[in-house]
């Protein structure tokens, strides 16, 4: 009987539906009783009075097995009920030497210390900080949330083992949030900060040697909590609460970097995790990881790992981050390079920039930059496996980006950008579809050529001139349509 688990207040509760459903059933049978034993006989003959005494004889039969029943499903009432009595006293035993005994290891610690060896803080009343958890382990008590003219309490510390508490939230967002408390010193998370609302929002507490720092309280007005640092070692760090303020960092072996308001940075990570976001995102993991995105327009995104990860996205002024064995390049006014391996080439923002091209093994090159006032910028093209990238649109007096070729050995050309002059579609692999031209002003651009296998891209439409269809592969595959 290993792992059976008796909740006394579930016992009982089944011990008296047991004792409603026999009340119901005996109620029922009595009301049965007069009219079942007490059959008239239909007539004054002789068959008549043989069926009736036959039915009120089954009828006294039925009563009398169901008094038995009745009987048993009483005992067995009973037996549950004491079942339940004595779960409950062996619990009440066995919880009062625990309680001794915890109450004993607390004690000289509390004495000498002000707070218990083992245990969870006591949570703040409002406005007031919320206890410190036990030395060896227990969580720290959530700070109290702020009354009249009060900010929120700050969330208890952990001790070695356990979570800090979390901040406790200013009174109707008009006082600051508590900062939450920090995690326990070998592991454990940090508390969140309080919700400030039109106040400052609480710091987030960091995590111990290993653990998540919590996240800054978030606030409508002014400024947001930081987020907790993670633990030293292992774990993410925490988001911040507003615009200004930053993300957590992460750990040094392993853990993502916190979120960073938009005009704030990114937390870092460092061997392995993701960069956060921020006005200047993070950095990736050396090792392996996502660089972080950056959300300012002349903010570069920020590389991924070494051996794996990819390049954050930059601003539109800006570079996006680059991979560099294994990964996709970011998205920018000048896209991010892809792994050097495998990845797909970042996309371009900026007029005149063009579509990184996809790494050696496998990848798809990224689009290029569309244009109001000038040229659209080429597509990137894939190296072996993988399809090119779409050329950006020109401006009213200005031709469209060509689409960039597929891989040598397999993928689509990408398709031209439109202009006054469409772009030509790419060329497709050795097996793989041509590019379609872009749709011109006045000239559509050329349907991009197929190889050995695959058809060729349509001819983009002309105001004056539609674009030549691409032709079809050698072995197998159709010309595109001219455009119209």
């Amino acid at each position: 009987m290993s792992f059976v688990i008796a909740v006394p207040a579930t016992v009982e509760a089944a011990a008296t539906d047991l004792a409603n459903l026999g009340s119901t059933i005996s109620a029922a049978n009595a009301a049965a009783a007069a009219p079942t034993t007490g059959v008239l006989a239909a007539g004054a003959d002789e068959v008549s009075a043989a069926i009736a005494g036959l039915f009120g004889s089954h009828a006294q039969s039925f009563q009398a097995l169901s008094a038995r029943a009745a009987s048993f499903h009483q005992q067995f009432v009973q037996f549950i009920s004491g079942a339940s009595a004595q779960y409950a006293s062996a619990e009440a035993a066995n919880v009062s030497p625990l309680a001794q005994a915890a109450n004993a290891v607390n004690a000289p610690a509390e004495a000498a210390f002000g707070r218990p060896l083992i245990g969870n803080g006591a949570n703040g009343g409002p406005g007031q900080a919320g206890g410190a958890g036990g030395i060896l382990y227990g969580n720290g008590g959530n700070g109290g949330a702020g009354g009249v003219g009060q900010a929120g309490g700050a969330g208890g510390a952990a001790g070695l083992f356990g979570n800090g508490g979390n901040g406790g939230a200013g009174h109707l967002g008009t006082t600051a949030g508590g900062n939450g408390g920090h995690g326990g010193a070998l592991f454990g998370n940090g508390g969140n900060g309080g919700v400030g609302g039109k106040a400052a929002g609480g710091y987030g507490g960091n995590g111990g040697l290993i653990g998540n720092g919590g996240n800054g309280g978030t606030t409508t007005t002014t400024v947001g909590g930081t987020g907790g640092t993670a633990g030293f070692l292992i774990g993410n760090g925490g988001n911040s609460g507003s615009a200004t303020q930053a993300g957590g960092n992460a750990g040094l072996l392993f853990g993502n970097g916190g979120n960073g308001g938009v005009n704030a940075y990114g937390g870092n990570a460092w061997l392995d995790g993701n960069g956060g976001s921020g006005l200047i995102g993070g950095t990736a993991g050396v090792l392996i990881g996502n660089g972080g995105s950056s959300l300012g327009a002349t903010h570069g995104g920020l590389n991924g790992g070494i051996f794996f990860g990819n390049g954050g996205n930059g601003g539109a002024s800006a570079s996006g981050g680059s991979a560099f064995f294994i990964g996709n390049g970011g998205n920018g006014g000048v896209a991010g390079f892809a792994g050097l391996l495998i990845g797909n080439g970042g996309s371009a923002l900026a007029t005149g920039q063009v579509g990184a091209n996809g790494g050696i093994l496998f990848g798809n090159g990224g689009n290029g930059a569309a244009s109001t006032t000038g040229i659209g910028a080429a597509g990137g093209s894939a190296f072996f496996f993988g399809n090119g990238g779409n050329g950006g649109h020109g401006g009213a007096t200005h031709t469209g980006g060509y689409g960039g070729n597929g891989g040598l050995l397999s993928g689509n050309g990408g398709n031209g950008g439109g202009g006054l002059t469409g772009g030509a579609g790419g060329t497709a692999g050795l097996s793989g579809n041509g590019g379609n031209g872009g749709a011109g002003t006045t000239t559509g651009g050329s349907g991009g050529n197929a190889r050995l296998v695959g058809d060729g891209g349509d001819g983009g439409h002309g105001g004056v001139t539609g674009g030549q269809g691409g032709a079809g592969g050698l072995l197998s595959g159709n010309s595109g349509t001219p455009g119209t």
